[in-house]
């Protein structure tokens, strides 16, 4: 490589390069293009990189690279693109970073940077996309960030960021991407954040902001995310007019007030809505125009949101594949019109924590997640689709035998019968479930007789609970076929 002294562009990406970066690559001078992005290199990434002055794009994304990021790389004035993604960098991002005039993206993001973020990161006025995401970051995010008038994508997420977000009124005028989730960042949402004109996609989730929601101005917003965090108020309603909003995630907080379902009739291209664990109060006072909210909805998230029926307007959601109603207060049966809800669609499934007394059958062909736990469901268990994986219905009153046709549903992994009324032997069959099953637990039933089953070679069981029945006998020696197991049976 050092008699290719001419060389203006070498890219190798997805070549399977391994060891370390060659030291010849130091001597290429004329060198203005360098792409060993997906490859396996190791080591230090070179000091002599930075004699490479006429370089402009600079990518070591998804390798093996360690060690601190060389000051000298700040010398190379012509870079527009620095790419060292998804490495083991540590150290702190080297001050000479700020010199780099002409960069308009740089991606530093899943190593393990630390210390805080540069001022001088401030000078790189021609930056449109940053992102810092997944380090070891800590300390403000500094108000020179404000100067950074092209920016369109912001990501700082996964670090422990302190302190509020910068704030000015025009900031940020071409944003369009910002993730500054799961950091520590507090004080109220900046104002700029509700202006914002190109701002497609916000997230600010696991942070410790507070206050109130003031009202969105921008109309191109897609993605609202500020789950876990300390707001209060109600909903602005500004949010219901966002045409394009298609996510809007704002569980885990302290919001209030009372939201009727006819008020998101607006949001035709909502697809994801989780409302969960505020003090919110959700009515569903419509009838007329039940198919025609919220049509496009695929998941919806209503954990305790003081629902006390089963809204109206789920009648309408044929594509639904996330229901969560857990944590309300809907007694009775669950409706026969309940069928209609993403019938081919619906994966999941969670009504626990109500007061239900009764369920027929389960209509849902592709159910993979079913909880039905702490009702007060009677009668004897349904059989789930054969589709089912977790299959949760404990703190009920079933009873009755178990019927060994629950062993068709070969795709069980957790199986929790548990504080029943359950009755008989236990089906012989759940040995044959031991190659799927990782969680049995058959707690506090009035299950008799002796212990089964025999657990097939290659058990992957765990945990096996058996606590609180009538159960004589020894275990079966074939258990030990469970290598990771854990048994309660007293």
């Amino acid at each position: 490589m050092e008699n290719l002294v001419s060389l203006k562009v070498l890219d190798l990406s997805y070549s399977s390069l391994s060891g370390q970066v060659p030291r010849s690559l130091g001597n290429l001078l004329q060198l203005t293009y360098l792409d060993l992005s997906v490859n396996q290199l190791s080591g230090q990434i070179l000091r002599s990189l930075g004699n490479l002055l006429q370089l402009t794009h600079l990518d070591f994304w998804q390798n093996q690279l360690s060690g601190q990021i060389p000051r000298s790389l700040g010398n190379i004035l012509q870079l527009t693109y620095l790419n060292l993604r998804q490495n083991q960098l540590n150290g702190q991002i080297p001050r000479s970073f700020g010199n780099l005039l002409q960069l308009t993206h740089l991606d530093l993001s899943q190593n393990q940077l630390s210390g805080q973020i540069l001022r001088s990161l401030g000078n790189l006025l021609q930056l449109t996309h940053l992102d810092l995401g997944w380090n070891k970051l800590s300390g403000q995010i500094p108000l020179s960030i404000l100067n950074l008038t092209q920016l369109e994508y912001m990501k700082i997420s996964n670090n422990s960021l302190q302190g509020s977000i910068p704030n000015k009124v025009t900031a940020f005028p071409n944003l369009i991407y910002l993730y500054l989730d799961d950091n520590l960042l507090n004080g109220t949402l900046p104002s700029w954040l509700y202006t914002a004109p190109s701002l497609k996609t916000v997230y600010l989730s696991q942070n410790q902001f507070s206050g109130h929601i003031k009202e969105f101005q921008s109309k191109s917003l897609e993605l609202i995310a500020l789950e876990n965090n300390k707001l209060q108020g109600p909903l602005p309603s500004s949010i219901f007019q966002l045409l394009n909003l298609a996510h809007l995630l704002l569980s885990s907080n302290n919001l209030s007030g009372v939201i009727e379902f006819r008020m998101f009739s607006n949001l035709s291209n909502l697809k994801y809505l989780d409302l969960s664990y505020n003090s919110l109060s959700l009515t569903s006072n419509t009838t007329s125009t039940v198919n025609h909210i919220l049509p496009n909805l695929t998941d919806l998230l209503l954990s305790s949101c003081n629902l006390s029926e089963f809204p109206q307007f789920l009648k309408g959601l044929k594509s639904l594949e996330s229901l969560d109603l857990s944590c309300n207060k809907i007694e009775g049966n669950i409706p026969q019109w309940t069928q209609e809800v993403g019938n081919d669609s619906l994966t999941y499934l969670n009504v626990s924590h109500n007061s239900l007394t009764e369920v027929e059958h389960f209509p849902w062909k592709n159910i993979e997640v079913l909880d039905l736990s702490s009702n007060l469901i009677s009668g004897n268990l349904p059989i789930p689709f054969s589709t089912i994986n977790f299959f949760l219905i404990s703190n009920n009153s079933f009873n009755g035998e178990v019927s060994s046709l629950i062993c068709n549903v070969s795709s069980l992994r957790i199986l929790d019968l548990s504080h029943n009324n359950l009755s008989g032997t236990i089906p012989q069959c759940f040995g044959n479930l031991s190659n799927s099953l990782r969680f049995l637990n058959l707690k506090k039933n009035k299950f008799y007789r002796t212990i089964p089953p025999k657990f097939a070679k290659g058990c992957r069981l765990s945990n096996f609970n058996l606590n609180g029945n009538l159960l004589e006998g020894p275990l079966t020696p074939s258990i030990l076929n469970c290598r990771g197991l854990e048994v309660e049976i007293c």
